[in-house]
């Protein structure tokens, strides 16, 4: 397969335990509560991740994007891979420990296929400005649970 392009990576805090934020994450299927460009998630088998699952992601703007579970380590990161168009995607959810109320969160989006470097990150264009804005309903959701 083709290399793979680095598009994106996003590093912040919330604070909470990284159990905590691996418990509020691991409910993809809320996302849509923060993360106003995500429609719905719909995750196989339900409820939580886990090292088995797949599902599909409903944007507000119509596409739908695939994924299964490539890497799933608790309490440290899981990847999923997706399909978009021609090119193979991969998001990562790295946690770390800052202190026992803290968490440093950092997404890494990555991509290979035809065109990976033209069309990945004119991707990375439009999906960052997503990110941009779910980060901060994201902290200030998790900053409750703190």
């Amino acid at each position: 397969m083709s290399r793979k392009i680095h598009l994106l990576e996003r590093q912040f805090e919330v604070s909470v335990s990284l159990m905590d934020a691996w418990r509020f994450l691991a409910q993809v299927e809320e996302w849509p509560h923060w993360a106003a460009h995500i429609r719905r998630i719909g995750v196989s088998p339900s409820g939580g991740i886990g090292p088995s699952s797949s599902g599909c992601i409903h944007l507000r703007n119509g596409i739908r994007s695939t994924f299964r579970m490539r890497e799933f380590r608790p309490g440290q990161n899981w990847k999923w891979v997706g399909s978009l168009l021609w090119l193979t995607v991969h998001y990562d959810h790295r946690f770390d420990v800052v202190d026992a109320n803290r968490t440093r969160l950092t997404w890494v989006v990555e991509a290979e296929g035809f065109g990976a470097a033209a069309f990945g990150r004119l991707f990375a264009v439009m999906y960052s400005r997503n990110v941009d804005k779910a980060i901060p309903a994201l902290v200030t959701m998790m900053d409750r649970i703190g």
